[in-house]
């Protein structure tokens, strides 16, 4: 083939190739700019859907987790008031022993968590403020019963703290002999020679949520 017809052939190609690669051009700038701002658009919701479901997540276990203690608290506290006792200090005493203030509760319980749920134990429920106006609410049991602590009796102590930073605690006890349901601020058991138809408790837990919980008395026994 000679020079000439080379040079035809090369002139009838070399179009062709020109147009295949304006044909095979890369992404303009806004396209690329565009793909890029849809990418994280979508990186965006993405993460924020999947936050939102990891914080739905912790808050559902925190309450879990809180609710699981409320119930531990309630069940141990309504085992020991369910079986309170009406405990005589002497043979000779007319009334049961049994006190109780709106910050405070003493009594003798059949119930002994230290013993493994049998035998009598004096039961202290306490709720000491802080200067802070946080409450911790503290159970104390004392095995065996000893009622005058002056006179030196001592005995084995197993202390709990039910409930940390509450606030707005209070004690009020269910009146047995009232026609109508009423409940006092202070019951003495020599005083009244009776125990309480019930205990409740009323406090804003750690997240200021009100709880209330009302525990029965079931033997109930007045004095003669």
């Amino acid at each position: 083939m000679s020079s000439v017809r080379l040079a035809q052939v090369a002139r009838k190609t070399l179009p062709n190739t020109k147009r295949i690669g304006a044909g095979a051009a890369g992404f303009t700038l806004i396209e690329v700019v565009l793909a890029l701002t849809i990418f994280a658009l979508m990186s965006a919701i993405l993460y924020g859907a999947f936050a939102l479901s990891h914080s739905a997540v912790a808050k559902s276990q925190a309450n879990a987790t809180r609710n699981q203690k409320h119930r531990s608290v309630g069940d141990l506290v309504g085992s020991y008031i369910h079986s309170a006792f009406p405990y005589r200090e002497s043979p000779q005493a007319a009334a049961p022993f049994f006190v109780g203030e709106a910050d405070n509760l003493t009594f003798v319980s059949a119930y002994s968590h230290g013993m493994g749920g049998r035998g009598m134990a004096k039961i202290q429920i306490t709720a000491d403020e802080d200067k802070n106006g946080r409450t911790v609410l503290r159970l104390e049991e004392t095995t065996p019963v000893r009622i005058n602590v002056e006179a030196g009796a001592t005995g084995q102590i197993h202390s709990v703290i039910l409930e940390d930073g509450i606030r707005a605690f209070h004690l009020a006890y269910l009146d047995p002999q009232g026609e109508e349901e009423t409940w006092e601020e202070h019951w003495d058991g020599g005083e009244r020679r009776a125990l309480p138809r019930a205990v409740r408790f009323t406090y804003l837990d750690d997240q200021g949520k009100e709880v209330r919980r009302i525990f029965p008395v079931m033997m109930m026994v007045l004095a003669p």
